[in-house]
């Protein structure tokens, strides 16, 4: 063999040992932004004073500081019970651990059962803490989250309310993980079903991401960057290490949400118009004319009540 083969055959193993170590520093294609709704406190039936909630919120928001991962609060200040003073300790509880925050109205209406002139009033009302918090960090107030993810169950409704929000400044923020976190959530504070609910939880959320990363490839013909849908509670304060390695285990690393939207599958269109709400995977398929799929259910026991 001469040097000059010799040199190559050498050069040729170096690349192939080389590569693993390329291919593990290299991004995972794989991404989700964690979004996590009805700030300061979710409907679980959990305890709502202002230690309570800044216990829990504690706890939860930990492992995102901890590990340095992007997460953003959707904010229904009305459904606080202390004052403005407590509310902002724990807006700013939310960003001292380096979150973002986004108005999911003040009352959480439901468009569906409210005229807009009304529903729109109450996403108004719910800028006034936001932006005082945000702007004292030399933040804006950017993103909406629709209550329940209902749109408008008429043309008319859908339509003024886009045009509303788009007025506003806002960016729509979608959701593509839905699942029945809140129903879990439920079941944890319950002393009967607590022990069941914490061993059965990141199971089911596995189940539902597995069946939307396939469902993605199936209706835009590729895996893209997710967006998640969670609860602030105390299901969720305590899950979310074990959520968090869920996620790395399927090779996702973890995005913001305005990352995530840079991805032009966001600007799919949808033209659902009705009562329901659900993931923007499902509104693209109708688009496209796609047969229904839906993701797991909760166990019976898990949805009992809702």
């Amino acid at each position: 063999m001469t040097f000059r083969m010799r040199l190559a055959t050498v050069l040729c193993l170096l690349a192939f040992a080389a590569a693993p170590a390329a291919w593990a520093a290299s991004p995972s294609p794989r991404a989700v932004a964690i979004t996590i709704d009805d700030l300061p406190r979710g409907g679980d039936g959990g305890p709502r004073d202002l230690a309570s909630l800044q216990a829990m919120t504690a706890k939860l928001l930990t492992p995102f500081a901890q590990q340095q991962i992007p997460v953003i609060g959707f904010v229904n200040a009305g459904r606080f019970q202390g004052d403005e003073a407590g509310l902002r300790q724990l807006l700013n509880q939310w960003l001292d651990a380096g979150a973002d925050l986004g108005n999911h109205s003040f009352s959480h209406p439901d468009i569906n059962n409210t005229p807009l002139a009304q529903y729109t009033a109450d996403i108004t009302r719910g800028e006034t803490p936001l932006k005082s918090v945000l702007a004292a960090r030399g933040k804006k107030l950017a993103y909406y989250r629709h209550p329940f993810l209902h749109v408008g169950s008429t043309p008319e409704d859908k339509a003024g309310l886009a045009q509303f929000l788009a007025r506003q400044g806002y960016t729509e923020a979608p959701v593509t993980f839905d699942n029945a976190d809140y129903a879990w959530a439920a079941r944890y504070v319950s002393p009967e079903t607590r022990d069941n609910a914490a061993a059965g939880y990141v199971p089911y959320m596995e189940s539902v991401v597995a069946f939307f990363e396939q469902r993605a490839v199936e209706v835009v013909g590729r895996e893209f960057p997710q967006i998640l849908l969670i609860h602030a509670n105390q299901l969720n304060a305590d899950q979310m290490p074990q959520l968090l390695a869920m996620f790395r285990s399927r090779g996702y690393r973890f995005v913001t949400l305005e990352e995530a939207l840079r991805d032009p599958v966001y600007k799919t269109p949808e033209n659902y118009v009705g009562r329901n709400g659900f993931s923007w995977l499902h509104r693209w398929s109708r688009f496209k004319g796609m047969p229904n799929k839906g993701e797991p259910d909760a166990p019976e026991w898990v949805m009992k009540g809702f």
